[in-house]
Parts: C-alpha cells; sequence; structure tokens
C-alpha cells in the first residue's frame, strides 16, 4: 500500500532485503549502461577509423567535437527528460520509451550509412534522457519515507550501474574492434532490448511507483503548466528551425563545429541563466543566498573534473588504441576493453571509501576538500599518462600499465567527488528547489562532457604529452586553488559539510 508518497512492498518479496521492484530496476539500468558504455566505448574509434576498415573515416578533430556534443547533450537532455516524466506522463512511462529510443539509436548505429549514425545519436540522446533521471527516482519510491534500507538500496542499484559499465567494453568493444563496429552497437541494441523485457515483466513489482505524473494543485497551475510547455515546445522549434533555415538560405553551413559552437553557446546561458536567477530573486534568505555561492563554485569545480575525467571515451581511448601496447602475456586484446577498467576499480574500491570517511570521524575532509582532492587525483592521472606518452615518444607502444595506473587515480578521484557532489547538492538546495539543484548537477556533467569533447579535438594538432601535461596542470591547479579556498567556502556552506 501506498504510504506517504512511497511504495512498500509485501513482505516476503525481496531482493536481497529490499524491495522486489529493486530488481527490475536494477537490471533496467545495468542493461541500459551496458548499452551506454558499449557504445561509448567504440564511438571515437569507429568515427575515427579509415573507410576501407569499416570506419566513417573523420578527422580526430571532428570525431572529438561530436564525441563533446553527444555525451553533453545526453546530460543535458536529462532536465527535460525529469521534467516529461514529473508533469507528463510518470517515469514509469518515460522509463520505457526511453529504453526503446536508446534500443532503435543503437540499432540506428548498427546501419552503415551516415544518416543513420547521426539519427541513432539523436535517438540515444533524446532515450537516456528520459530513462536515466527517472529510474533514478523509482528507486527512491520503492520505500517508505522512514525505511532504513534506502541508502543501502541505492548503493545496490549502483552496483547494477557498475556491472554493466564494466562488462559493455568487453563485449561490445571484442565485437566492434574484432568483428565489425556496426554489429557492436547493435549488440548494445540487444542489451537495451534485455532491459526493457525484463522492465516491462518485472513491471508488477514496481507497485504504484512511477507510475502517475504530479497533477497541478489548481486550473491556474494546470495552465501554467500548458503555457509553459507551449513556451518550451516554441523555443525547441526556433532553436532548430532558425539554423536549417539559414542553413536552406546559404547565410550558414551547419556543421559538426558550427553546432558544437551553438551548444557552447547555449550551456554557457544556461549556467549563466540558472545561477543569476538564483542569486537575484527575492525572498531567499542571507544564508540560502550563501549556499548558492558555495553550490556554484562546487559547480565549476565539479564541471572542470568531469571534463578531464570523461575523456576517458575520447583521448585516453585514442591513446590506448594508438600509443599503448594491448598485449597481456603475448596476447592481444582491443584497446576499448580500457574502458572497463573504472567499473572495476570503483566496484573494488567504493566500500574501501566508504569505509575511509566513516573511521575518519570528525576528521573526515569536507565537501570542499573532497572537490578539491578529485580534481588533483584526475590531475595526476594525466601526469602518469603523460609519462607514459613521454616514454612512447619515439613510435614504440607503451606498457598498458600507465593507463591502468591513470584509471586508477580517476576512479579514486571520482570516489571523492562524485557521490559527495549528489550528497551537497541535496544538502546546500532550499526544499522548495531541491529538483532544480540536482538538474544543475547534471548540468556540470553537461558543461564537463562538452569541455572534454573540445579538448580531444586536439588531439591530432599537439603532441599528446603536451596536451595531457595541460590537462594534468589545469586540474590540479585548480584543485590547488580550491584547497586554499576551503574554509571560505565552508563558511559560505552554513554548517553544510
Amino acid at each position: 500500500m501506498p504510504q506517504g508518497g512511497r511504495i512498500v512492498t509485501a513482505a516476503g518479496a525481496t531482493f536481497f532485503g529490499h524491495p522486489r521492484g529493486l530488481a527490475t530496476l536494477f537490471f533496467t539500468e545495468m542493461w541500459e549502461r551496458f548499452s551506454y558504455y558499449g557504445m561509448r566505448a567504440l564511438l571515437i574509434l569507429f568515427m575515427t577509423a579509415p573507410l576501407d576498415r569499416g570506419g566513417l573515416g573523420f578527422g580526430v578533430a571532428k570525431a572529438g567535437v561530436i564525441y563533446g556534443l553527444y555525451t553533453a547533450m545526453v546530460y543535458l537532455m536529462s532536465l527535460p527528460g525529469g521534467w516529461i516524466a514529473d508533469r507528463m506522463v510518470g517515469q514509469r512511462r518515460a522509463v520505457l520509451f526511453g529504453g526503446i529510443l536508446i534500443a532503435l539509436g543503437q540499432f540506428s548505429l548498427g546501419v552503415h550509412a551516415l544518416p543513420f549514425f547521426y539519427l541513432g545519436l539523436v535517438l540515444l540522446v533524446l532515450g537516456t534522457g528520459l530513462l536515466k533521471p527517472n529510474v533514478s527516482t523509482m528507486v527512491g519510491q520503492l520505500y517508505a519515507a522512514e525505511d532504513q534500507r534506502r541508502d543501502a538500496g541505492f548503493s545496490l542499484f549502483y552496483m547494477g550501474i557498475n556491472l554493466g559499465a564494466f562488462f559493455a567494453p568487453l563485449a561490445c568493444g571484442y565485437v566492434g574492434q574484432r568483428v565489425n563496429w556496426n554489429l557492436g552497437f547493435v549488440l548494445a541494441g540487444v542489451g537495451m532490448t534485455l532491459g526493457l523485457v525484463q522492465y516491462v515483466l518485472g513491471g508488477k513489482h514496481l507497485g504504484e511507483a512511477g507510475l502517475h505524473p504530479v497533477r497541478p494543485a489548481s486550473p491556474e497551475a494546470a495552465h501554467r503548466q500548458k503555457r509553459g510547455l507551449g513556451i518550451a515546445a516554441a523555443a525547441l522549434m526556433a532553436l532548430i528551425g532558425v539554423p536549417l533555415a539559414l542553413s536552406i538560405a546559404g547565410v550558414v553551413e551547419i556543421t559538426a563545429n558550427f553546432v558544437g559552437n551553438a551548444l557552447g553557446v547555449l550551456l554557457i546561458a544556461l549556467t549563466v541563466g540558472v545561477f543569476g536567477w538564483l542569486l537575484s530573486s527575492p525572498g531567499w534568505t542571507p544564508r540560502e543566498r550563501k549556499r548558492f555561492i558555495a553550490t556554484g563554485v562546487l559547480f565549476l569545480a565539479a564541471a572542470l573534473f568531469w571534463s578531464a575525467y570523461e575523456q576517458a571515451g575520447s583521448t585516453l581511448t585514442l591513446f590506448a588504441d594508438r600509443g599503448t601496447d594491448n598485449r597481456v602475456f603475448g596476447h592481444p586484446y582491443p584497446s576499448s576493453w580500457f574502458q572497463s577498467l573504472n567499473s572495476l576499480f570503483v566496484i573494488l574500491l567504493a566500500p574501501a571509501f566508504a569505509w575511509l570517511w566513516i573511521r575518519l570521524g570528525k576528521r573526515e575532509p569536507s565537501s570542499p576538500a573532497k572537490f578539491a582532492l578529485g580534481l588533483v587525483l584526475v590531475g595526476l592521472g594525466f601526469v602518469v599518462v603523460g609519462v607514459g606518452a613521454l616514454r612512447g615518444a619515439s613510435g614504440v607502444p607503451v606498457s598498458p600499465l600507465w593507463l591502468t595506473a591513470t584509471y586508477f587515480l580517476h576512479t579514486c578521484g571520482e570516489l571523492c567527488l562524485s557521490p559527495v557532489g549528489l550528497s551537497a547538492m541535496t544538502k546546500l538546495a532550499p526544499a522548495r528547489v531541491a529538483s532544480l539543484m540536482m538538474g544543475v548537477w547534471f548540468l556540470s556533467d553537461a558543461v564537463g562532457n562538452y569541455i572534454g569533447g573540445r579538448v580531444a579535438s586536439f588531439y591530432e594538432s599537439f603532441s599528446t604529452v603536451s596536451l595531457f601535461s595541460v590537462v594534468a596542470g589545469f586540474a590540479i591547479g585548480v584543485g590547488i586553488v580550491l584547497m586554499l579556498l576551503v574554509k571560505p567556502i565552508k563558511g559560505l556552506m552554513g554548517g553544510v559539510n
């Protein structure tokens, strides 16, 4: 029976002591992440592979822009995806529709034709925007408000994410690089299809979680909602239609670089608009206004962290493919397999980090200090791979241990920043804008992925040593500056640690 807006599962129907519906969402997210990371493992390699090897033959500069566009839009579309679920269709249907779009997108990538490639990317962006934020929301709805199992349930759910992300590069990477690029994408689509089948069959265990959208509180609220939807639709049509009309008229040429620049402007405008509105709106208390400033600093730090960290699928993958000796005990393996290391290290290290924070007790670093440590660690990872690139400057492939050590340091940085950031956003946000602030966290992911993609576009313009050194120096430098600002930021956070 529903209690306090949460769903309580009948006794006896459990998944490792949790509501049986958690298994449905666990495997849905596992297969969605299998689909996403299987595709990501191949994306930039497929775009830059020569035509006679089944690739698209794109230059790295163009491929880097497209990669950044895709990964940024995946996170950016989580904002309207959550809104559509909340206001229109409910989380249950949003996840189903999103999964269908994702599967169709992967199968579109399986067709070796450029129009289907771009169609596939669009479908994947739309589908992930619908599925990703809403499946997590439904996990929370499985528990009553006072249920002490909730945090453990999310930890178990997070394990499903990393299991999918671990196996995806191994399976899709092998098929894509050793058999056929397009079949690798098809395999990712098959994974999402399996996730959808079990999601539909397991829906009976979800109770009423995610079934109904939020109903407007009054006819006036319903009218405002419809008006807002109309304005959003008109803005979207203008955003697409104006550039298209200008292109048809010969005023501008729509290229990957043009779209990439436009997205950069949009991200800047969104960021300035959100924080400008938060800081300038009346009604906030002085403490809340200070917390918004602290949130802005953490937002910037997170965006810069993700811009380095998310190069796992771009510059680091290119280095794995072109500059690394991909053999173990004399047996070759696909370069895309390196992308499984992060998830493997998360699975191994997450319990250790959870124990460490508890063990430190009152000496546990504050959220800003953990953000600073995360930036320094991701920078040190690029120091390591930069030294490896220097050793391989003569053209001799370097040991895979260089990239392994890099991913180890990056994972340690992620565990310092990512879960801490989610927690900090919920603590710093006033209750009436809690959902908006979670959207701000997704926006930092989008900005970081966009910057990372633009950095990747310079892979062939600079030596790998120079490129990795710049990324390392920037991340470490920002981390050190943030360390120096920990005390004033804590003061702005008003008691939130």
